[in-house]
């Protein structure tokens, strides 16, 4: 990483330890350099905080961009009196993630998700899923309309009982009543 000798005097001490106070200057008067040493300073902090939390190396790198526009477009609101640049880049970032988590598309990617890609398989080996092939999908073409949507919906797209109640308007008494007759006609049928 190179950068002019002016920049590194007014970004860096003799030491080369970073200047907080010279970067957040550069970063108000919005200097391409001051914006360059931040990257370089905290993508590597940012992007390891936002992997634990999402788990997902594309999403991660996704939202490391996300942060860092955030982070740019709003650095006027940042005030060092209240803490350090750190923290308050720490925290846009983990609001992001925590946003990224609760949004519905977020919700819905996790759920459509393969086998192979929640599993890890290595080695070249692949594996498909069909539930034609186990009988699965006529028998439950034989159960009624309300109760093959809850069974589609809980077992095979993973929604949980509070979230099918959610989507339909239904009591969550009324979605594990409609699963569990659905298992029982079902239990019948495979015996």
């Amino acid at each position: 990483y190179r950068m002019s000798s002016t920049c590194a005097n007014n970004l860096f001490h003799e030491n080369r330890v970073l200047n907080e106070d010279a970067l957040v200057f550069a970063l108000r008067r919005k200097e391409k350099a001051g914006y360059e040493v931040l990257y370089a300073a905290y993508a590597p902090v940012l992007i390891g905080v936002i992997q634990k939390i999402m788990h997902d190396n594309i999403a991660s790198e996704d939202l490391l961009s996300e942060a860092f526009v955030r982070i740019i477009n709003s650095f006027d609101r940042y005030d060092p009196a209240s803490g350090r640049l750190y923290t308050w880049m720490i925290n846009i970032a983990k609001n992001l993630c925590f946003d990224r988590l609760k949004s519905k598309d977020f919700k819905n990617i996790s759920r459509n998700r393969s086998l192979t890609q929640n599993c890890g398989l290595l080695d070249g080996h692949t594996v498909s899923f069909n539930i034609s092939h186990i009988g699965l999908k006529k028998i439950t073409e034989q159960l009624a309309a309300e109760e093959r949507l809850v069974i589609k919906l809980a077992f095979f797209e993973g929604y949980t009982h509070r979230e099918i109640a959610k989507e339909f308007d239904l009591p969550i008494g009324t979605v594990k009543t409609r699963i569990r007759n659905a298992i029982i006609k079902m239990r019948q049928v495979f015996t």
